[in-house]
């Protein structure tokens, strides 16, 4: 079974952080690869419609951002950016198979990304 999930977040949904799932907004399953693909195509096309950046890494991940788009950190006394999230996903699992390349040719990556200090220490 394959899921196409819409995440909004801290983080970008290849980090796959402890507790990730939280940041989950929608789920949508197929049987197959194909549709799948189809439906995660779409996804990626209204959400990058709607953001000024995007940042994409292979496997069918992809991150979305305004970036006014920001929440305050009391732990890190500072603001950290909100994502968009698309992943799709293989028995909830990251994909092994490369995504296609024409959605990383137009991605718009601003460098402005930020983790929260408490992740990066490892806490």
């Amino acid at each position: 079974m394959y899921q196409v999930i819409t995440m909004y977040g801290d983080n970008e949904p290849w980090w796959f952080f402890e507790e990730w799932q939280a940041d989950i907004q929608e789920t949508t399953s197929f049987d197959s690869l194909d549709k799948a693909v189809d439906y995660y195509e779409n996804r990626w096309n209204e959400l990058r419609n709607t953001n000024t950046y995007s940042n994409a890494k292979q496997n069918f991940l992809s991150a979305f951002w305004k970036e006014q788009d920001e929440r305050w950190c009391e732990e890190c006394d500072d603001y950290l950016q909100q994502y968009w999230g698309l992943a799709l996903l293989k028995d909830e699992q990251p994909l092994t198979v490369d995504s296609r390349k024409e959605f990383y040719e137009t991605a718009n990556y601003s460098g402005k990304a930020k983790c929260c200090k408490r992740l990066e220490q490892g806490a």
